[in-house]
């Protein structure tokens, strides 16, 4: 097969379940769609489970572990489909504790505030919350409101992030998600824009190696031996294809996630040359591709 053609489609991921312990897989555009769970992907990963394997969700969401699991009860997903939770925001707890109480700055949704009960709940030191020109630092959850807002409305405080030299530590390094058929921005928007004006950012999440070690550690402790044959599985290129790579860890691409609108035709048939264009430009190359997850 060459390098310029489409990875192969699976019918189904029995077809290669067996090759694997421990899956880490992607949440939103997988498991669901930020309105509902996807019920053929839970029973994809309930049947794993039940053969013996172990399944650690792996999300760039922006809040802790524990907010996400009730987040996941009420679209849905049932517990059957994975042993632990591994998000973007417990990465960014650990790097908000290693800042010993220094006053940060907060940019994203209320909701997210969660982040502060959380650190507060290990025992660490809790910053202020601040206005910028206070600010040691900053953490970027998202957008404070991500249906009328683009990363453009934040240039003011970009610009001053950046001639002041604040690290901004983004709690989400995606670009964009879906949430049902809207497609919205993300605070790795903000971190890029940032960056793109010589300011520094500091990723919590995919493809970044912090994320990828905490669950390992959690799949470790429910199978009580290190993980070995690994398979990643999302919907990004740029988070989930990438990170895999960079952990050596094999990946299935899902295609109707993120990619969707490239790689589906309009009555939802998969474009195999869309996808082998993808692909041909990617950091790395998948095991295999689906649609969506099925077993």
């Amino acid at each position: 097969m060459s390098r310029s053609s489409a990875p192969r489609v699976l019918s189904g991921f029995h077809e290669i379940a067996g090759d694997y312990d421990v899956i880490l897989s992607d949440v939103w555009g997988v498991v669901h769609d930020g309105v509902s769970a996807n019920p053929p992907a839970c029973a994809a990963l309930a049947r794993f489970r039940a053969g013996g394997g172990v399944v650690s969700l792996i999300t760039n969401a922006p809040r802790p572990s524990g907010p996400i699991v009730a987040q996941l009860d009420g679209y849905g997903v049932p517990r059957e489909a994975y042993d632990a939770v591994v998000s973007s925001g417990d990465v960014t707890l650990d790097l908000m504790a290693a800042r010993d109480g220094a006053p940060v700055h907060f940019i994203g949704p209320p909701r997210d505030l969660t982040l502060f009960d959380e650190l507060a709940a290990t025992g660490a030191r809790v910053p202020v919350r601040v206005p910028i020109a206070d600010a040691a630092y900053v953490v970027c959850s998202g957008l404070y409101d991500d249906f009328s807002e683009t990363p453009e409305t934040y240039d003011p405080e970009l610009d001053e992030m950046a001639r002041r030299g604040l690290d901004m530590v983004c709690a989400n390094p995606d670009l964009v998600v879906h949430r049902g058929d809207d497609l919205l921005y993300c605070a790795g928007a903000l971190a890029q824009r940032l960056e793109e004006k010589g300011g520094r950012a500091i990723y919590a999440g995919k493809p970044y190696a912090p994320i990828y070690d905490k669950a390992l550690a959690a799949a470790r402790a429910v199978s009580g031996r290190a993980p070995r044959r690994v398979l990643c599985i999302g919907d990004a290129v740029r988070t989930d294809l990438a990170g895999a790579a960079a952990q050596g860890f094999d990946c299935l691409f899902i295609t109707n996630g993120i990619h969707r609108d490239e790689l589906h035709a309009a009555d939802g048939a998969l474009k195999p040359e869309a996808l082998a264009r993808l692909i041909d430009g990617a950091p790395a190359r998948p095991v295999a591709a689906m649609p969506e997850l099925w077993w």
